[in-house]
């Protein structure tokens, strides 16, 4: 099971996303990340994401892409070790911006 919040700090809009992102919850994420070009800075919040799997990853990617398609930025933080591993081992962390905290992301992004 998966839970997102969508929280504004200033500019940049927050989502929250705790639990497993996998093939059978990474859908409701990229629904929720549907309006994000629209957005422009985007942070994804994943301290309490457990899991990510290739469909996860997918939805990230494809976020990615359309926000910096739009002129936007989109970056992650708070990364668990396995999550990091997996962004280390995926190449997505040359890719994507990645911050050890929400507080570190806020003050490099703002």
């Amino acid at each position: 099971m998966i839970h997102i919040d969508r929280i504004v700090e200033g500019t940049i809009v927050v989502t929250a996303v705790k639990g497993r992102l996998d093939s059978s919850s990474s859908p409701k994420l990229e629904e929720f990340l549907a309006g994000a070009p629209n957005e422009g800075t985007i942070l994804l919040d994943f301290a309490e994401l457990t899991y990510i799997s290739s469909a996860g990853l997918r939805v990230v990617l494809k976020a990615t892409k359309l926000v910096r398609g739009a002129g936007g930025t989109l970056a992650v933080c708070g990364l668990v070790p396995q999550v990091h591993e997996v962004f280390d081992v995926s190449g997505f962390s040359s890719l994507i911006p990645i911050h050890t905290s929400r507080e570190a992301a806020l003050a490099t992004m703002t």
